[in-house]
């Protein structure tokens, strides 16, 4: 495993305390212009391939566009993602002596969905899907007992420690209960979702023949057969770097063209989104994380999809489709193609990333990936009372569902 140098360690932000060290281990909150230096980044790169858990959300490639686009140079968020301008943001790594054993973006907010509750949260932004933290495999209990110490001796204004959207039977959040269990520190779900998930050992058209009613499927080809009736058909996929600027420039402008720029939703509508997009891409392809699918009729593009590829998972991240064709399904359409990912050797499940109950790919996706959002007691008692006020107001509604049997949404 790759180390860093701590006796040469970045100045830190905040306060002296954010270099806290007990045990041999030591955590750190580094800023932009710290994370980036060569030696953090090689560390980085190595903690990804020891990570027990995929999340390409907080791989290099993902966060520096991220945190170049968000947030300022004083790490201030500078865009309209949920959080205030006053909002500081870090790199937070935690070490087992000299070795980094986990990583995990992190912010201090005053804004608590809309509510003003000062907070401490791993950070994620509009276009970021999982909140799992890289930790080294076999460091999972470790690197929350740091992680939580660390927070306990510098809450600052904040009154708990907020982790959206963890993948609940994962890794990561297996040993978060552990630790909790051991410690007695109180923590609480606030939200629960199951998304769309591909995973199986049937083949793509084995895996369709179970999803699909023959009546379905019938359809379809039919309706591909329309489509090939307008021109000739053509499916793409690429995953390196090879003219990804032009495909990118498509895929925006395609999105653009549809309800989304109408409403000014579409990546291309700010030039935030627009370059953090494109920065992202680029670098997926040049990490060889980017798995990219295209629908061409006569050479234009109707359809595509990006993916990004974590072995042993992946995850859908963007999709977008010519409305002109909507009566042809090209998205369902694309959909179908992407069931390839069955095929892949070196993938053994795909996250959606799409809100439960979508429309479109819970037609397709049989499976599903149960994510979590969970609050978290830090500080000492005074805090701990407040976080427990605060958690029994925010959570109301689901012991009353509790009781009277109902499930919530």
């Amino acid at each position: 495993m790759t180390t860093v140098d701590l006796a040469h360690a970045p100045s830190l932000p905040l306060v002296a305390s954010d270099v806290m060290s007990n045990d041999g281990g030591t955590v750190c909150a580094l800023s932009q212009a710290e994370f980036t230096r060569p030696s953090f980044l090689a560390a980085w790169e190595e903690l990804i391939t020891q990570a027990s858990e995929p999340n390409p959300y907080f791989e290099p490639w993902f966060i520096l566009p991220s945190f170049e686009q968000f947030t300022s140079d004083t790490g201030q968020y500078t865009a309209h993602h949920g959080d205030k301008p006053s909002d500081k943001h870090n790199v937070l790594a935690v070490y087992d002596g000299d070795a980094m054993i986990g990583l995990c973006p992190m912010a201090v907010s005053v804004d608590y969905y809309g509510n003003p509750v000062p907070h401490m949260k791993a950070w994620l932004h509009d276009n970021a899907f999982c909140g799992a933290p890289l930790i080294a495999k076999g460091y999972e209990e470790l690197f929350w007992q740091k992680l939580l110490h660390w927070c306990d001796r510098n809450p600052g204004r904040a009154t708990f420690l907020h982790l959206p959207h963890l993948p609940a039977d994962g890794p990561a959040n297996a040993a978060l209960n552990a630790v909790l269990d051991q410690t007695g520190r109180k923590a609480a779900d606030v939200h629960k979702s199951a998304r769309a998930m591909l995973a199986s050992d049937a083949t793509p058209s084995e895996y369709l023949e179970a999803s699909m009613s023959t009546k379905k499927r019938k359809e379809l080809r039919r309706q591909r057969k329309r489509l090939e009736d307008h021109g000739i058909l053509v499916i793409e996929r690429a995953s390196g770097i090879d003219r990804i600027e032009p495909w990118i420039a498509d895929f925006l402008a395609l999105e653009a063209a549809g309800w989304k720029g109408d409403a000014g939703s579409a990546l291309a509508s700010a030039s935030q989104t627009k370059d953090f997009f494109a920065a992202t891409l680029s670098g997926a392809a040049q990490a060889g994380r980017l798995d990219r699918l295209s629908m061409l009729l006569d050479g234009r593009p109707i359809a595509m999809l990006a993916n990004f590829v974590t072995p042993p998972g992946a995850y859908s991240f963007k999709t977008t489709f010519d409305e002109a064709f909507a009566r042809f399904s090209p998205g369902l359409l694309l959909q179908i193609e992407n069931l390839e990912m069955l095929a892949r050797a070196d993938v053994e499940w795909t996250d959606s990333c799409a809100v439960q109950g979508h429309s479109m790919i819970e037609r397709i996706w049989r499976g599903k990936r149960r994510m979590v959002s969970r609050n978290i007691a830090i500080g000492g008692p005074l805090r701990r009372l407040i976080f427990a006020g605060l958690m029994a107001y925010e959570t109301r509604g689901q012991r009353k569902n509790q009781a009277t049997g109902n499930t919530p949404s």
